[in-house]
């Protein structure tokens, strides 16, 4: 009966009492990249070829590539990995292809930004027509502002249209967040930003911000 018991507490996922679920190590790379405008395709083919090397890859979880709507050319990529010593691993080989071949028709840097995970829960594809918003937040060091956050994103994640809403969190900088969120339709994401909570959240984080939120739409890359 013992070993019954054991068996269906791994089927059925039971913890015991009083246990904490150990903590997400997942590592969240967020990288900002602009190339030229008639290189545009170039870009989009070395995106998509990184994402199916990366694919390959031991510890992989997913990559999103965002190209800016109204800018051609400027992209953000959101990936998502076991942990960092997965991605290290993998830096060498698919992340070098890649920006070997953006050297030559990048206009910026490869800005990339460590995260890790404060909520994620990304239920669906960011394909087939969603808008994505990423948003860059700074904040001062009020403990305050990682709970409003996520409640936040469990109130959007309630929403009709929504396709995803995570937020991850700097890595070294604590007071930096970064917010990924997809809806079906724009009609959607006006909805969203109407919301009685998305109003009380953008007043009470006011106060703490550091700078202007840098929110920016996206489409997906496919």
């Amino acid at each position: 009966m013992r070993g019954l018991a054991i068996l269906l507490s791994v089927l059925f996922g039971l913890v015991a009492p009083g246990a904490q679920a150990p903590p997400d190590a997942s590592f969240h790379p967020v990288s900002y990249v602009e190339v030229l405008p008639a290189s545009r395709a170039a870009a989009t083919a070395a995106f998509r070829q990184y994402r199916q090397a990366a694919a390959k890859q031991d510890g992989y979880v997913r990559a999103d590539v965002f190209e800016q709507i109204g800018r051609p050319g400027h992209f953000a990529i959101v990936e998502t990995w076991r942990d960092q010593k997965a991605f290290d691993a993998a830096a060498s080989g698919p992340l070098k292809v890649l920006l070997d071949a953006l050297q030559p028709i990048r206009s910026s840097g490869y800005d990339q930004r460590p995260y890790k995970t404060l909520t994620v829960d990304s239920r669906g594809s960011t394909a087939g027509g969603a808008i994505s918003v990423v948003t860059h937040v700074d904040t001062s060091q009020s403990p305050l502002v990682p709970e409003l956050l996520r409640r936040l994103a469990e109130a959007s994640r309630r929403e009709q249209g929504n396709v995803r809403f995570d937020v991850v969190q700097h890595m070294m900088r604590a007071n930096h967040f970064t917010v990924i969120e997809s809806w079906q339709s724009e009609k959607s994401l006006e909805a969203h930003a109407a919301a009685a909570h998305t109003r009380q959240y953008r007043d009470e984080l006011q106060p703490m911000t550091g700078s202007p939120l840098d929110e920016r739409i996206y489409r997906s890359v496919e």
